[in-house]
């Protein structure tokens, strides 16, 4: 399978700060259920598997407990109203030694290896339970293991010299203890009938909105509790809360393009979401840009200078960039390793740096949703800078080395029951030189002048986007613009436009950056990849770039409804 990922719109505010292991914490983890018979059940299988004649040389288990409350209203009515929870171990058990393990990619196969075995495992707090469930997930780990191993060493044999030939796993400070109380789910999210009826209330605004065909207001309350423990000694449980209402319409214009748009509110607690009245406001007018949207015109395929705003540019190196550091893709040599080889090289305007930081809780005002305190291999997350001064300087790094970059940085992260591998976690664009951005759109029409365009492009809001970094196939990206405009050299009224796609190679994109601007703004998403879905957060200033460009985005061929809408016959 070639390497893909995929980012989701949403916004996010952080949970409460992270409590400070202590004494007193330590001593309130030694209670903790879950963490007392997952240290319990280790050390016996560690002593048991010990006497074996390949013995593992690392063990760590990982179990995610989560627990959601979903409801969804559509037209002012409740469609979905449940909860639901449950718990995934991973079990991640090296048999081998650091330079070569039964975890080494096993070359020119369809390898599912990296995708981890999730369980799920009983959610209760019994103890024999949980010992019988690590119990037959760590005796199975260990049969696939020390058989992977074979495979390994026959595939080392077979086939020509690795391109990397750095380690399997690095040494680390990963004895780390760090304990927060769990939070359930029944004490977190409560009244639950409010909430449904404020859902009703958002959701019965589009009644009787002919041209608009979908439309639903949804809320999911979520808390994820995250345990480790390792055979070196690290011990961890902290907590994910967070709570989002999201309204989504779509609209259809005559051709059949459907047109979505939508709004998204989180906070660490329910009290903290936004009152009704800035919501139902928010939904008015997203109704109104829906009726622009759907008169507004087709932008054939075009290239030519653009403005991306700071959420759009996110988006842009989150998929152009950010992907194309992750350590894992400059080993797995299925990978296209657009930067391997980059390090010490320019890659961006020398006014540019790029960051990224796991400890960071906020950009401006806006909280991040990539924080977090210590990843899902027991390692401090740490800031990494990537790109200064626009040269190249560094990749996240997890416990799995490169030629160069034999140690972790803390981004292991990884869906609950997925195997880690190298991910974003809070991605932040610098400009040392900016202007304002009226500066930056005037720059923007002396631009299309100076090549005969017409118009330029200023790219305002984005669902999300994805890109490819295979070999087998074009490292290209496709960035989902919702709302763009064109601007006109000649000084007409901008325009609101629809129907295009941005899309591109990473190279010749970043060399056309040629401004940027004084504003900021996030884009907190979830990124799906190969250890699942992670929350993440890119913060950016508005771009200027020289050129992009942009093809017609896909439309269905259905036509509009042919039966007017109920609510449409009664209003007329």
């Amino acid at each position: 399978m070639q390497p893909f990922s995929h980012i989701r719109a949403v916004a996010l505010a952080l949970f409460l700060p992270l409590l400070v292991a202590s004494a007193s914490s330590a001593q309130t983890a030694a209670n903790d259920p879950v963490i007392r018979v997952m240290r319990a059940e280790l050390t016996r299988e560690q002593e048991a598997l010990g006497k074996q004649p390949v013995p593992p040389y690392y063990m760590s288990y990982n179990v995610g407990d989560e627990q959601t409350v979903s409801m969804t209203a559509s037209y002012g009515a409740i469609t979905k109203s449940d909860s639901a929870r449950h718990r995934m171990l991973l079990v991640d058990l090296r048999v081998g030694d650091y330079g070569l393990d039964n975890t080494h990619q096993i070359r020119a196969s369809n390898d599912m290896f990296a995708r981890g075995g999730a369980k799920m495992i009983p959610y209760e707090n019994n103890d024999e339970s949980l010992k019988l469930a690590l119990w037959r997930e760590t005796d199975q780990a260990y049969k696939a293991g020390t058989e992977r191993l074979q495979q390994v060493r026959t595939n080392k044999t077979i086939k020509v010299a690795e391109e990397d030939s750095s380690g399997d796993f690095s040494k680390a400070d990963a004895s780390n203890h760090y304990y927060e109380p769990g939070i359930e789910m029944s004490s977190y999210f409560t009244h639950r009938s409010e909430w449904e009826a404020r859902l009703r209330k958002y959701s019965a605004l589009f009644v009787g909105q002919k041209n608009i065909f979908e439309a639903k207001a949804l809320l999911e309350a979520s808390m994820v509790r995250k345990y480790f423990v390792s055979t070196e000694g690290g011990e961890i449980a902290s907590n994910q809360p967070y709570i989002r209402i999201m309204v989504m319409a779509t609209a259809k214009a005559d051709d059949g393009m459907e047109l979505p748009l939508y709004k998204s509110y989180f906070a660490y607690k329910p009290e903290d979401l936004p009152s009704d009245e800035t919501i139902l406001k928010d939904v008015n007018d997203m109704i109104a840009m829906l009726a622009k949207m759907r008169s507004a015109p087709i932008v054939d395929p075009y290239s030519g200078p653009a403005i991306l705003s700071g959420g759009a540019s996110g988006v842009f190196f989150h998929e152009i960039f950010g992907h194309r550091v992750e350590g894992h893709r400059q080993k797995n040599e299925s990978e296209g390793q657009t930067f391997k080889k980059k390090i010490g090289q320019k890659i961006l305007p020398d006014f540019m740096d790029v960051y990224f930081d796991p400890n960071q809780k906020k950009y401006g005002n806006d909280d991040l949703l990539g924080y977090y305190q210590y990843d899902d291999e027991g390692v401090k997350g740490q800031r990494v800078d990537v790109v200064k001064d626009g040269v190249l300087k560094n990749f996240l790094m997890t416990r799995s080395p490169i030629e160069g970059f034999d140690h972790s940085n803390g981004h292991a992260r990884a869906q609950p029951g997925k195997r880690p591998v190298a991910r974003q976690s809070n991605l932040v664009v610098v400009a040392h030189k900016m202007v304002s951005v009226d500066s930056l759109r005037t720059l923007l029409i002396a631009q299309c002048k100076s090549v005969g365009k017409p118009y330029g492009l200023w790219f305002q809001q984005v669902e999300g986007g994805f890109t490819l970094t295979g070999r087998t196939i074009p490292n290209a990206f496709n960035v989902l613009p919702i709302l763009v405009y064109r601007i006109y050299a000649d000084g007409r009224p901008d325009e609101l436009v629809r129907g295009v796609d941005l899309i591109g190679t990473p190279l010749a994109t970043f060399e056309r950056i040629l401004a940027a601007g004084s504003d900021g703004e996030t884009f907190n998403g979830i990124c799906g990849a190969e250890s699942g879905w992670v929350p993440v957060s890119a913060s950016s200033p508005s771009l200027l770039v020289s050129e992009i460009e942009v093809q017609k985005k896909q439309k269905s061929q259905e036509r509009l409804p042919i039966l007017p809408a109920p609510d449409a016959v009664k209003a007329n």
